[in-house]
């Protein structure tokens, strides 16, 4: 198990050290880092205020991303990431955004604002260069490009799944009241700021109007139950300043429509999602055809649970559908040390 925990650590710092991509991010600090995150294949006719990752290909019409001035990234993040494929329309990168890419961009970039910097594992077509960085086949030249980009797309997956089944877990502590069309959320935060409320799919579909009170929580978890998620609802008041602190956990749900303006982060790892308004808040999906916007207002709270290894000893939930990113990085470690002996060997041949 030392060497285990050696290994895990050396392999951390190893994909940390590649010019490639940032150390991967995950848990909470995800929903901060990242205004819409689509662990699949994202099909888009819309736009992004923040930054966006998509785990698969980007698809659709032209698009827009981190169209606002979302908060300085920590680890660096550029306004656009996609471990697949960009096709279909033309796709636009403002404010000066950037984007990492591991396959090839088919449908071009429109480098807006500032000057960007654009890394392309593939090949890159119809984008007018300007004063902007684009640099192009870099998973031939650069075998670690690859490597980071696809370890954090993997623990994006596990950490996101195993942060819903960790909310799913929590117990109810704060009061929602139904009346007619109308559900009311009043939250009744415990000594470290969180509120936790649970309700059904069928009851959320059953009302029309959301009124939520944080009455001074941090962090208000939202448990919906159900596999089938309508979000067609009005937030009286308005969606402003919910994304930060609220946040809805589709624990159950493997589809999921939203047809009204929503307030408060979405995280639905296991949804196959469609969108025809806006979130505002932070959103995840296992995929998403969108047609409506997503809006800055991440989340910020202070809320930030575990995110551990699958099987450890520390009590944390063990991630949905195995350690694949774990082994991942484990096995970008042992590929590592191996390089590193035979280099050594070499040099003392000689």
């Amino acid at each position: 198990m030392k060497k285990l925990s050696i290994l895990f650590a050396a392999s951390v710092a190893a994909l940390a050290a590649s010019p490639g991509l940032a150390s991967p991010v995950a848990g909470t600090d995800a929903l901060r880092e990242w205004n819409l995150i689509v662990l699949g294949n994202l099909d888009s006719s819309s736009e992004v205020e923040g930054r966006t990752f998509v785990g698969g290909d980007l698809t659709g019409t032209s698009s827009n991303y981190q169209i606002g001035t979302p908060t300085a990234s920590p680890t660096g993040q550029p306004g656009l990431t996609v471990v697949g494929n960009v096709t279909g329309g033309v796709k636009n990168l403002n404010n000066g955004s950037g984007a990492v890419i591991g396959g090839n961009v088919d449908s071009g970039f429109n480098l807006n604002g500032p000057s960007q910097t654009v890394k392309v594992g593939g090949t890159i077509n119809n984008t007018n260069v300007n004063q902007n960085v684009v640099q192009s086949g870099l998973a031939g030249s650069d075998p670690a490009f690859i490597g980071n980009l696809t370890a954090q797309g993997a623990t994006l997956a596990g950490s996101m799944k195993q942060l819903s089944a960790t909310l799913s877990g929590l117990s109810p502590n704060s009061q929602m009241d139904i009346s007619g069309n109308r559900a009311t959320f009043n939250a009744a935060p415990d000594a470290d700021g969180l509120a936790v409320f649970s309700i059904t799919a069928a009851d959320l579909n059953s009302i029309g109007e959301i009124a939520f009170h944080l009455n001074g929580a941090d962090t208000a978890i939202v448990n919906v139950s159900g596999a089938s998620i309508n979000l067609n609802d009005n937030f009286l008041g308005g969606t402003a300043g919910l994304g930060e602190h609220v946040i809805w956990n589709f624990g159950d749900a493997q589809n999921l429509d939203l047809t009204t303006s929503w307030g408060g982060s979405v995280l639905a790892p296991w949804a196959a999602a469609h969108s025809s308004n806006y979130i505002q808040g932070s959103a995840v999906f296992g995929s998403l055809d969108q047609d409506g916007e997503m809006h800055l207002g991440t989340y910020n709270g202070g809320y930030n649970p575990p995110v551990t290894p699958p099987g450890g000893s520390s009590g944390g939930t063990p991630v949905p559908e195995g350690p694949a990113w774990l082994l991942f990085i484990l096995g970008a470690g042992a590929l590592f040390f191996a390089r590193r002996r035979r280099r050594s060997a070499a040099a003392g041949g000689m």
